[in-house]
């Protein structure tokens, strides 16, 4: 397989400008999902390294060869899309072997290729059906199919699951996971789906408004980001975040933001400078909101909230909370035992809690 690099990557419709100067480097056998809101420039980034974008500035190289002017077939790469792509009137096989003929491979070769492409994404009795006789899923099996018989260098993959049904959205990124572990190839994968990234991805690309985030693991992105987007990005329900001011008392540091007051402890600012009188913004997963049972549990320092709205979810429960002008949400295990308008204790875990620059925006500590 390849490995990619993004050396100063610049791209510009007309005036205006869609990255900003990328530089990653994707190593051979990875597999990377790039992630963002739709217009962040995750697609186009995509489209550039697949030959189908000019580069504006900076420099894509496959295996350190330089491919900025190289055609889109000669890059070795394959690119699996959101829309399928197949052709209506060509069968499974046929749609799957398209590129070989048109290169002018051997029918032996060719039929092995898609013979072993099939038996790899379970396509076999398939084969000789129609797109229109396929569901979604059996429909982007077979394009993953297609880019499989080239055997490309790198696999690019831009949102091949948003067509999906939720259900089908999850059997596909089982597929897909076991596909790369047979594989061993390196794969790009492009989404704005969080969920996607977090069970697939050995690196995570967060991206926003063309310019890099945060590149790490997912447990590095989820329990350390770098500043208030990506933070807020990743993690369903969405960190609770709460603005306020740091301040020294006897020594020691305290947060008071709108109702809330709390003492913090030393680690979690990380030997930070300049605390005193410092706007923040405190950040807090649900799963670290702790409430009743496990307040009284686990800290001395309680708080309180009346509860608003339960949800629950099978075997979790996500709790609305008000603490004066402060909402938050806290996740819980299921039938949490109290009904909406109760007064709930809570407090926070601090090995998890957060503070980020409220002018700059980046984590602090």
């Amino acid at each position: 397989m390849a490995c990619v690099q993004f050396k100063n990557i610049v791209k510009k419709f007309k005036e205006n400008l869609v990255l900003d100067g990328i530089n990653l480097e994707i190593k051979d056998h990875e597999f990377v999902v790039i992630v963002g809101p739709s217009g962040c420039g995750k697609t186009t980034l995509l489209r550039m390294l697949a030959g189908l974008e000019e580069v504006t500035d900076g420099e894509i190289r496959i295996d350190n060869l330089l491919v900025n002017e190289l055609h889109p077939s000669k890059r070795q790469i394959a690119m699996v899309f959101q829309d399928y792509a197949l052709y209506p009137h060509m069968t499974v096989a046929e749609n799957m072997s398209f590129s070989l003929r048109l290169k002018k491979v051997g029918r032996a070769e060719i039929s092995a290729r898609v013979k072993e492409a099939a038996q790899t994404l379970q396509l076999e009795k398939f084969l000789l059906r129609m797109p229109r006789q396929l569901s979604g899923g059996q429909r982007q099996r077979v394009a993953i199919g297609r880019a499989i018989v080239r055997k490309p260098k790198v696999f690019l993959f831009d949102e091949p699951l948003s067509n999906l049904d939720a259900k089908l959205r999850e059997g596909m990124r089982v597929e897909i996971a076991k596909l790369y572990q047979r594989l061993n190839s390196t794969i790009i994968y492009v989404t704005h789906d969080q969920v996607e990234a977090m069970t697939l991805a050995g690196r995570i690309v967060v991206m926003n408004r063309g310019v890099i985030q945060q590149v790490g693991s997912p447990i590095e992105v989820y329990r350390k980001p770098e500043n208030l987007f990506v933070a807020g990005f990743i993690g369903s329900p969405t960190m609770n975040f709460i603005a306020g001011r740091l301040s020294m008392s006897g020594g020691k540091a305290v947060f008071k933001g709108g109702d809330i007051s709390i003492n913090v402890p030393g680690f979690v600012l990380g030997g930070a400078e300049a605390i005193d009188g410092r706007e923040v913004v405190l950040g807090i997963r649900p799963d670290d909101v702790l409430v009743g049972a496990r307040s009284a549990e686990h800290c001395s320092e309680k708080l309180q909230a009346t509860l608003e709205v339960c949800e629950l979810l099978g075997h979790r429960e996500n709790l609305y909370l008000q603490a004066g002008q402060t909402r938050l949400v806290a996740t819980v295990e299921a039938f949490f035992n109290q009904s909406p308008g109760s007064a709930v204790p809570f407090c926070f875990n601090y090995a998890n809690m957060h503070f980020f620059d409220k002018l700059t925006e980046k984590r602090i500590g």
